[in-house]
């Protein structure tokens, strides 16, 4: 029986399934244990005692009286117990039949994996306090450089100690905000009873500095740079807890991997936000095609880019680092609504200073124990991959999800964005996908209208753990400050610009537009949400590149004035590391405009911000694996068919077995801007349908 409202108890995580216990679960034992609450006593107890911080949810509604009290009008209690929200209870539908067999086909496929990785979990947590198995000349190496308060604490092993790993740097102007966090979070954590140290820094790349340049070629690499090196930070065993500051292309994905290496441990996510709007995106691509089209010069453009992108914070446009933070709010690893505030805001400062507390909650002995292990299973991925689809998000976590997952222990396959895909309907148009950025998909209700509008749908999990509590339901409400405090009101039931984001009843298409393409040139994924129908069908003559120069080189000679398909092999990560191709999308766009039916087949990839031209990319088995894609040449009619998911070349079968391999000389790849030192990466990066990931051997 529920205990009473606004009674206390006793602090309670959920397992799934119990770790350590050996059974391989099927979807319906998994859903039967989710239904049970199990002691935080379950895993090992914990030594610390005296937190300030009060038992109290963090989800704090202000009333009109200016009492602050939850969503029902109850005085704030704790929130250990489960209470249903209103306004979704009133909407909600039972799960799509979809949703729950693309779940269950997960948790077949990945139980022994999954179960392995929970036993090696369930192991570390069962070790003493990590500070506790240091000897003392551990520990004094560990607080010798903290400040008095916060060393007495450490050494008396008494309370908890959070890691900040950040990936802060100033090449990056989403990261430039990280600066002041650690600074925050280390006031917060004081204040709260605890303490926190950085632990360890990150690499953190821009893809906008690199982008058609040799180091593009370290771009995907560095996601499994940076979750070696969060581990490297987290491997001090000083630590019940970590805060992991990052926000763009691959630091979310490497953040999120190095994390649930440690995945006893608790973890927030803290964003920096994105930049203010600047030149509207629309904008900026017409000044890149004049460009392209040489009827501007390169002072004209440096203006316009510098008017675009023109302060701290993200891009605006909704592209890999923006797919990053809805993600991490749907999958509950952000404090609800977080994603989209802007920097050097108080509004930002205050949900930096409460993540800090909030990590403090979650660790043995806080308010609700919920390690990062128990946060991120199989439906919290599945979550993942349903708010990629409903918001066009960006084809790279079509390899960031699934080499995430991996490290989890889940095993997901490019069949299962494609069942998703054609279940989930796409519910916002932000830039490539339409004209808003998201700064105006924020306003216009942003991520509650959607979570509100899957969940009612049935297409969400809704069973799942997050930092913030247990289901979705805080993920529909919207920070704010009044009078200098932080807490959290309803957002918007209904969009307030339905050409930027709609209710579930309106989609602005039925399905989610990543879609899964098969046939003679292997299997590729092709984002549609900003492709019209009447470019998602392109049959044309091949033209074969080696590199982008020497296709944009044929453009400016004139030669591409006609349709046909730029085939672009030996750019997968065994090549050169699969760098983007996003220096192609001026110059295929402007071809398109002028009335060509033009498309891309690459086993390369495309940046997050591309979108109106067909692209047929992260193609398996790449050319240097022995793919297909390695035979076509120039001349060859190519096929990409959107609609009904086929890649195809229409070559005479005997001609096409007997041809061989178009192999080129790469060995300018593999040296200059570091490339040298990533030669054992190239040999042991797995597919790009398993994560382009190089750090699992048993894949190779």
């Amino acid at each position: 029986m529920s205990p009473p409202r606004g009674a206390l108890v006793p602090a309670m995580v959920r397992h799934s399934p119990p770790l350590g216990q050996g059974e391989v679960a099927t979807s319906m034992t998994r859903a039967a244990h989710r239904t049970q609450s199990v002691p935080v006593s379950a895993w090992p107890g914990s030594p610390w005692r005296n937190i300030r911080e009060p038992r109290q949810s963090h989800m704090q509604t202000p009333h009109a009286d200016g009492h602050v009290v939850d969503r029902d009008g109850i005085p704030m209690m704790p929130r250990n117990f489960d209470y249903a929200d209103s306004a979704l209870q009133e909407t909600s539908m039972p799960r799509h039949p979809v949703l729950d067999a693309v779940t269950a086909r997960i948790v077949a496929r990945s139980a022994p994996t999954r179960q392995a990785y929970l036993q090696r979990t369930r192991a570390m947590a069962g070790q003493k306090v990590e500070r506790a198995n240091l000897s003392c000349t551990n520990l004094a190496h560990g607080v010798a450089a903290m400040p008095d308060d916060a060393k007495i604490r450490l050494k008396a092993q008494e309370r908890p100690n959070l890691a900040i790993v950040s990936a802060y740097n100033e090449m990056l102007s989403a990261h430039q905000p990280l600066n002041a966090f650690p600074q925050w979070i280390k006031e917060a954590a004081l204040e709260a009873g605890g303490t926190a140290q950085f632990a360890g820094g990150t690499p953190a790349m821009c893809d906008g500095v690199t982008q058609g340049q040799d180091g593009m070629d370290l771009s995907l690499f560095s996601r499994d740079v940076i979750a070696m090196a969060t581990a490297v930070a987290l491997s001090h065993q000083m630590f019940d807890g970590v805060l992991c500051l990052g926000v763009c292309d691959k630091i979310v994905p490497g953040l999120v991997m190095g994390a649930l290496s440690f995945g006893h441990l608790p973890a927030v996510f803290v964003p920096g936000g994105p930049m203010t709007t600047g030149m509207g995106n629309e904008e900026k691509a017409h000044i890149r095609q004049l460009y392209a089209e040489g009827k501007i010069g390169r002072e004209e453009l440096l203006e316009a880019e510098t008017r675009s992108y023109h302060g701290p914070g993200t891009c605006t446009f909704y592209g890999t680092a923006n797919s990053n933070q809805m993600l991490m709010e749907i999958m509950g690893l952000h404090l609800p609504g977080t994603a989209f505030i802007n920097p050097n805001t108080p509004l930002r400062e205050a949900l930096t200073r409460e993540s800090a507390r909030q990590a403090l909650r979650l660790v043995h002995g806080g308010t609700r124990y919920m390690p990062i292990a128990e946060v991120l299973d199989e439906r919290a991925f599945v979550n993942g991959i349903v708010g990629l689809l409903a918001t066009g998000g960006s084809t790279n976590h079509t390899l960031h999800l699934i080499a995430m997952a991996r490290v989890a222990g889940i095993l997901l396959t490019w069949d299962d964005f494609d069942e998703l895909s054609a279940a989930v309907p796409l519910l916002a148009r932000v830039y490539p996908n339409g004209k808003a950025d998201v700064n105006q998909f924020q306003a216009a209700g942003g991520l509650p209208v959607v979570i509100r509008g899957l969940l009612s749908l049935g297409l969400l999990h809704d069973d799942v753990n997050t930092i913030a509590g247990t289901g979705l339901a805080d993920y529909t409400r919207e920070p704010v400050l009044r009078d200098g405090k932080l807490s959290w009101i309803d957002g918007p039931v209904k969009s307030l610009d339905d050409t930027i984001v709609r209710t579930a009843d309106s989609p602005f298409a039925p399905d989610g537009g990543i879609k899964l393409l098969d046939g003679k040139l292997g299997r590729c994924v092709i984002k549609t949400s900003a492709v019209k129908p009447e470019h998602q069908v392109v049959e044309a003559p091949a033209i074969v590149f080696h590199r982008q120069d020497d296709l944009l080189a044929a453009f400016k000679r004139g030669e591409l004035e006609r349709d046909f398909v730029a085939v672009l092999p030996w750019q997968g990560p065994s090549a050169c590391g699969m760098p983007e191709l996003h220096k192609l999308t001026p110059t295929l766009t402007l071809l398109q405009d002028r009335g060509f039916h033009v498309a891309l087949v690459t086993d390369g990839r495309m940046s997050g911000a591309s979108g109106k031209v067909p692209a047929a990319i992260h193609v398996c088995p790449e050319a240097h694996s022995g793919g297909e894609i390695g035979k076509v040449r120039t001349g060859d009619i190519v096929r990409v068919d959107a609609p009904a998911g086929v890649l195809t070349v229409r070559v005479d079968e005997a001609e096409w077995a007997s041809r061989p391999m178009d192999t080129p000389d790469l060995t300018r790849n593999r040296h200059g801007v570091g490339r040298d030192l990533f030669g054992g990466f190239r040999a042991h990066v797995s597919t790009a349908e398993a994560g382009a990931c190089s750090l699992f051997a048993e894949e190779h």
